[in-house]
């Protein structure tokens, strides 16, 4: 097993200033690296936010976007070529293309895509611009050229080799107009993994990710997976969602095998988490799920 190294990546370039910038500290001061017995540390900074709304493409930053992209892909791949697990702390969750993108240079990869939301809008659909509700459709080549087509290396994934996990925002999406998931695109929404439940479902996407040419895949965790009830710190609540052991076992076994090259966490809101309770309980979940590794646990 390879031992972990832990990238901070505080852009909230794709949402809005809103608190999520602070995760890797908060979880940091939780005593995550500590806990994950990590072996390196490195912080990737953002451009400077702008709050107007880019005319030509419909959406936030898209410029800051697209290049701090390239400077995380940079950090993931140098993580990546010394043999090391990247853990990738945001931010929101256009830090995911830049992960993609470290991967995109590297091959052909697929995606475990956890998240209560599918984030499968186009700039039209969505309200206000934010690439945090779209970097799914952007790393599919949905949208325009210039998030779609990173160093002209674009699409950053095939539809077939992602698998949409634990969503709970179709009704939602639909009557917000967002486009469709494309029907290659493997989707196991919260019902589908109440059916089955967690573990099996798990077990089933992992069959999916590993069904195809696809050399390894990443793991994408946005914090509004879990149940509200248990995460409320985030900045689009829906109801329902995964327990925090659902997680953990799911978790668990995404990362166990060899394909599974690195894994990211989003939206987390310290700023809705005053007394640090709910930041303590995801470092323990992650910590649970990513035992220490390189022969040290």
């Amino acid at each position: 097993m390879r031992d972990l190294a832990i990238i901070e990546a505080p852009s909230v370039l794709g949402l809005r200033p809103s608190g999520v910038e602070e995760l890797p500290t908060a979880l940091s001061r939780a005593g995550l690296p500590e806990g994950l017995g990590a072996v390196e540390s490195r912080r990737v900074e953002a451009p400077p936010y702008d709050p107007r709304r880019d005319r030509e493409t419909g959406i936030l930053n898209p410029g800051g976007i697209a290049r701090y992209s390239v400077r995380l892909a940079d950090a993931v791949g140098d993580v990546l070529d010394h043999g090391l697990f990247p853990v990738v702390l945001g931010g929101d969750c256009s830090i995911l293309l830049g992960i993609l993108l470290a991967l995109r240079r590297r091959g052909r990869h697929g995606l475990l895509f956890l998240d209560g939301h599918t984030d499968f809008y186009q700039p039209s659909a969505e309200p206000n611009g934010e690439a945090a509700s779209m970097e799914l459709a952007l790393a599919t080549g949905r949208g325009p050229p210039l998030l779609t087509d990173l160093e002209g290396r674009g699409p950053l994934l095939r539809d077939e080799d992602v698998v949409a996990f634990g969503f709970r925002d179709s009704a939602e999406s639909a009557e917000a107009g967002m486009q469709p998931l494309p029907p290659r695109l493997h989707a196991i929404d919260l019902d589908a993994v109440r059916a089955t439940g967690a573990e099996a479902a798990a077990r089933h996407a992992l069959d999916l990710l590993g069904a195809g040419r696809s050399a390894g895949y990443w793991v994408h965790l946005d914090a509004d997976v879990l149940d509200d009830a248990v995460m409320p710190a985030v900045d689009y609540r829906q109801p329902g969602g995964l327990t925090w052991p659902e997680l953990e076992h799911v978790l668990r076994g995404a990362v166990a095998g060899e394909r599974a090259l690195g894994l990211d966490v989003t939206i987390f809101n310290p700023r809705l988490d005053p007394d640090g309770g709910i930041a303590a309980r995801l470092t323990d979940c992650l910590r649970r799920a990513l035992p220490v590794r390189g022969g040290r646990g």
